[in-house]
């Protein structure tokens, strides 16, 4: 089966990677002439992992990943620790991978390499998707060049804004959340004394939080910051805002926050939408993957592997079923619940991370700062579902 897939992003790359292991034909239409990524990290928990092990990519990925000691919640301007979960031996023996901190151009490096080693002709970058046709025998993707490739399946990996969405269902009506997003990165050495602690590290304030994390060996800090604001800006990952913003978003919290913002080269601010469920994923020959059609908020750092998670399970179902159509809507059906809870427990964290008063914030960090303390188990537990599931076993 020749499978096209339009976007190569890391769920287009993952999707190709699984598809071709199980003797399809893929091609990989990238709209961008070079394949990288805005320079900033992601989070690949152990339920991700898992996949990339099973396509034989874990090695690659992991080789310039960090491990974080654990996973904690600190206040934003003090520093004070609320609680502070062991991570790296836990993930192996609870949840049955590593937890990984890679940096994005990283992961997507690593899956191009595979893929080529693998089959050497499948990318094709500087080809926009434009629009699609399909019949009983195949599909047809036409570029924004006027090239027209024909295959069995299409597979619109394309992003947040995807073009093979919105010819399948029209165009979508976000919603905007009322919050911008900053991401930065900077190196470790340029920050003295304030270099962010080796964990997953989540800082809590009023109506505005932060995460922090190392990359490529801890080498590099990561930062993301999310401030509630009634001003809207451009929903795009390579937008880039002023460092006086950024300063002024932060200002008096924590140093190990604000000096990965005044040392970054580059802050990337984008503003932070939401969208309604999709009520279908298929249309005939042609599915969705990713952002395409589950964006994520970024509050339970689960957009990347959750695409992940698509590209195996897709790759699966196209190998079981009868016809394309049939495996579509089977692949739709297995994950569409899973993606659906992903999406609601992100907006439940927006809520959590932006207490707005000394009163809330007691009485909600009061408790976790107690849980942290006398009941470790019980904190791991609330990640269980999301971390122990495995795509691969199913």
């Amino acid at each position: 089966m020749r499978v096209l897939i339009a976007g190569g992003g890391i769920g287009g790359l993952t999707a190709a990677i699984a598809l071709q292991r199980l003797g399809h034909e893929v091609m990989v239409f990238e709209q961008a002439g070079v394949l990288d990524e805005v320079g900033a990290g992601i989070q690949v928990s152990p339920n991700g992992v898992k996949v990339l092990k099973a396509l034989g990519v874990e090695a690659r990925v992991s080789r310039n990943a960090f491990r974080p000691k654990a996973l904690e919640m600190r206040m934003g301007r003090s520093g004070r620790l609320l609680f502070d979960i062991p991570l790296r031996k836990t993930a192996i023996n609870r949840w049955g991978a590593d937890y990984l901190h890679v940096h994005r151009a990283d992961m997507v490096e690593a899956l191009k390499e595979v893929l080529l080693e693998r089959q050497p002709d499948s990318i094709h970058l500087g080809c926009k998707a434009a629009s699609y046709s399909q019949d009983d025998k195949g599909v047809r993707l036409q570029l924004q060049s006027g090239d027209v490739f024909e295959g069995d399946v299409l597979v619109g990996a394309d992003g947040i804004h995807s073009l093979i969405r919105a010819q399948m269902l029209g165009p979508d009506a976000p919603r905007y959340t009322g919050m911008t997003a900053w991401r930065a990165v900077a190196p470790v050495a340029c920050l003295g004394d304030h270099a962010p602690p080796p964990t997953a590290s989540v800082w809590v304030g009023s109506r505005r939080h932060a995460v922090t994390y190392l990359l490529r060996g801890g080498s590099l800090a990561n930062f993301v910051g999310v401030v509630e604001r009634k001003e809207q800006h451009v929903e795009s990952w390579t937008a880039e805002g002023s460092r006086e913003d950024a300063v002024r978003d932060f200002q008096g919290w924590s140093s190990d926050v604000t000096a990965i913002i005044e040392k970054a080269d580059v802050l990337h601010r984008w503003a932070l939408y939401d969208r309604d469920e999709l009520p279908r994923w298929c249309d005939g020959r042609v599915t969705l993957l990713g952002d395409a059609c589950h964006p994520m908020l970024p509050f339970l750092a689960q957009g990347a592997v959750m695409a992940i998670e698509d590209a195996y399970v897709l790759a699966q179902q196209l190998s079981r079923e009868a016809t394309p159509e049939a495996a579509l809507k089977a692949y739709e059906a297995a994950r569409k619940p899973r993606t659906s809870r992903v999406q609601a427990g992100a907006r439940a964290n927006a809520r959590l991370f932006h207490r707005r008063n000394p009163f809330t914030q007691m009485s909600t960090y009061g408790p976790m700062w107690i849980a942290g303390r006398t009941m470790k188990g019980f904190v791991h537990s609330r990640n269980d579902w999301l971390y122990s599931h495995d795509v691969t076993c199913s």
